[in-house]
């Protein structure tokens, strides 16, 4: 494996700029791969395919210095339509895996990207570590905060790379209002409002039904403790139950306060608080539908968000989104690679815009030219150590917020955070209940 991860890191270093900048003009972006040697392309396996587990492969498929090689689900036929997806662009074929462990055990493999429920990112990414693999894994990183602390642990133990898929991080526009608000811009900015706006049907009472024979339901629920098969948790309904998911917060929250954190360039909070609940429809879902997330820091500094899953209407023009606050005017950053800036008085004084459409309602590729570009920093990290766009550090700061404000929000009150370490302070019971959770036996993530 240290053999095959020299030869990457000594091939292909330009590679990247190919990708990010245009293909040969009388090359398509498949028969472009072809010119690169297989054994200098990295490997990768995708976990996860059914929805955007499928978009990213296809985008890893198009990168002239990546092949896909291994589909992994546990539902066949999402594999079967990946499979076709991925031919498109690439002439190679690829291996149907429904248990992404045996692809682990490809000496081959270099890289596992994570689109599976939140209840497997962390465990898989763990599994893939000591596999000796190297990880894109999607938000949020990790189920609860003692997985995301198991991951940093991960990366200063195995030296792999791991990167959320925060992409956001790595788009150009987007760098350049961080950079704006950091060279000061719009002056001391003490606040930023972050927010989400949807609307999502019930998903009714779900009835306990026999397990489909596509479906690997055993290995579907992994480390998580068994429940009953019903006929409202797959594909996507999962993310309502905390047994598996983390609701409307770290499902789209945790891309705009990772942005809001970035901004203000803070850690740790100091307190968090919570409000909403489940107020659109009377069913099985369990995380709230509407919420308002408070996030203080230590520095006078605060981060707010709003989620409502069942109502559209938009914030500031936009259905998601961040707006800082200054003391010499505010910065909008939407869904998409651009930014507006306004003057102390409200009034617009600049709107850098790219043409590139981003579709933030969309849950399979929302923009995936600009998350190629985040593909291809990952690359870079693993060839030639490179820095990432999105540390699983980094990672697990933001996706810590957001599971904060869950714990805030199901234990009915204020949290006291240590600013040092993110951990909550003066409360046992709230640390022993919701910091880690119960595994099945034998499933326990581990180092």
């Amino acid at each position: 494996m240290n053999s095959r991860r020299d030869f990457i890191k000594k091939s292909l270093v330009t590679s990247a700029v190919v990708s990010i900048g245009g293909i040969l003009p009388s090359f398509s972006a498949k028969s472009y791969k072809n010119i690169i040697g297989a054994n200098e392309r990295l490997r990768v396996s995708m976990m996860g395919v059914n929805s955007r587990g499928k978009a990213l492969a296809e985008n890893f498929a198009s990168q002239p210095n990546s092949e896909v090689v291994h589909i992994c689900d546990v539902d066949s036929r999402a594999i079967i339509k990946c499979q076709s997806a991925v031919s498109k662009f690439q002439n190679s074929p690829t291996k149907a895996i429904e248990d992404f462990r045996i692809s682990l055990e490809d000496k081959d493999v270099d890289i596992l990207v994570v689109a599976a429920p939140d209840h497997w990112h962390a465990p898989a990414a763990l599994l893939a570590s000591q596999a000796g693999k190297h990880v894109y894994l999607e938000k949020p990183c990790s189920h609860n905060p003692c997985e995301g602390e198991l991951l940093v642990a991960a990366v200063n133990k195995y030296n792999n790379v791991i990167q959320m898929g925060n992409q956001r991080r790595s788009w150009p526009n987007i760098l350049k209002a961080i950079a704006f608000i950091h060279s000061g811009g719009i002056g001391e900015v003490s606040f930023a409002k972050t927010w989400y706006t949807n609307n999502r049907a019930s998903i009714g009472v779900g009835k306990k039904s026999p397990i489909p024979d596509w479906l690997n339901y055993e290995l579907w629920q992994g480390p998580a403790p068994r429940r009953d098969y019903k006929d409202n948790i797959l594909h996507y309904n999962w993310h309502w139950f905390w047994h598996w998911g983390t609701g409307e917060s770290l499902n789209n929250g945790t891309h705009m306060v990772d942005l809001a954190r970035w901004g203000l360039g803070v850690d740790y909070p100091s307190k968090v608080s919570s409000n909403g609940g489940r107020y659109a429809y009377q069913d099985d879902w369990e995380t709230p539908d509407t919420q308002v997330i408070n996030i203080e820091f230590a520095n006078d500094k605060l981060i707010t968000w709003e989620g409502r899953s069942c109502n559209a209407m938009p914030i500031e023009g936009s259905s998601v989104g961040v707006l800082f606050y200054g003391s010499k005017g505010a910065l909008q950053i939407d869904g998409s690679n651009s930014y507006k800036v306004f003057d102390i008085t409200g009034k617009l004084t600049e709107h850098v815009k790219d043409d590139r459409a981003v579709d933030t309602k969309s849950l399979m590729s929302p923009s995936q030219k600009l998350d190629a570009i985040h593909i291809q920093n990952f690359f870079s990290a693993i060839k030639t150590g490179e820095n990432l766009n999105s540390d699983i550090i980094n990672g697990h700061k933001s996706t810590l917020l957001m599971q904060l404000g869950n714990i805030a929000q199901r234990t009915g009150h204020d949290l006291r955070i240590d600013p040092t370490s993110g951990r909550i302070i003066n409360d046992n019971k709230v640390m022993s209940n919701f910091w880690s959770r119960e595994y099945e036996k034998g499933w326990d993530p581990k180092v």
